[in-house]
């Protein structure tokens, strides 16, 4: 017998994801509505494979959505989402290997090969979200060679401040910030302050509330 929870307030993908566990009679599917009702039952099947939709559900963050997967470390978890951020298919990629991962728009095939995946206690991370993980990793890497100065003129870039500006605040001449300027796009391989702007976001240097182009 397995026992699976679905932590998904979307009535379509619940009926989805149920019809197919429900074609094993071996298989026990609970219905979470919220994170409290998610950790109840948790504590009386310790060992459930999770289906959930981070995004439709009330975890804080990803931080108190690891330390739940942690606190039940038998337990295994298919996010199943429309949309996630690269940091946070980054840091579940890489914090446990409870996690396998796909998209909503993923499709009947890999759904199936998912559930299938982990009911042998396997780990299933959809083609498309491994693409973003190593994009991210190699943004990372690109924004690891910016220098202290560098950095600090990409968060007045994404705070839409002009060269003159910067010079200004920074006690600089305009020249100074201009070459500084030159060297980031140069090292990011961009051409546009925009496309600065979107790199550190992607690489999580700067937080959406400072992107202002």
């Amino acid at each position: 017998m397995a026992n699976y929870i679905l932590a998904d307030n979307q009535d379509l993908t619940c009926f989805a994801v149920e019809s197919l566990l429900r074609s094993d009679e071996r298989n026990v599917v609970y219905r979470a509505s919220d994170r409290a009702g998610l950790m109840q039952l948790l504590k009386e099947h310790e060992s459930a494979t999770v289906v959930l939709d981070y995004t439709l559900f009330d975890f804080a963050d990803v931080e108190q959505l690891v330390i739940v997967s942690e606190r039940f470390a038998l337990s295994q978890w298919l996010l199943v989402s429309d949309m996630l951020s690269p940091a946070f298919l980054r840091k579940v990629v890489y914090a446990t290997h409870q996690f396998s991962i796909i998209f909503k728009d993923c499709g009947l095939g890999e759904l199936r090969e998912a559930l299938q995946t982990l009911s042998h206690h396997g780990r299933h991370i959809s083609q498309r979200a491994l693409e973003v993980v190593i994009s991210q990793q190699h943004e990372n890497e690109a924004m690891d060679i910016l220098t202290e100065t560098e950095r600090e003129i990409v968060h007045a870039i994404a705070q839409g401040k002009t060269t003159k500006e910067i010079a200004a605040e920074r006690y600089s001449s305009v020249h100074t910030v201009t070459t500084h300027r030159k060297n980031i796009f140069r090292k990011l391989g961009v051409n546009t302050a925009h496309e600065v702007v979107k790199y550190a976001l992607r690489a999580g240097l700067i937080d959406q509330a400072e992107f202002y182009i």
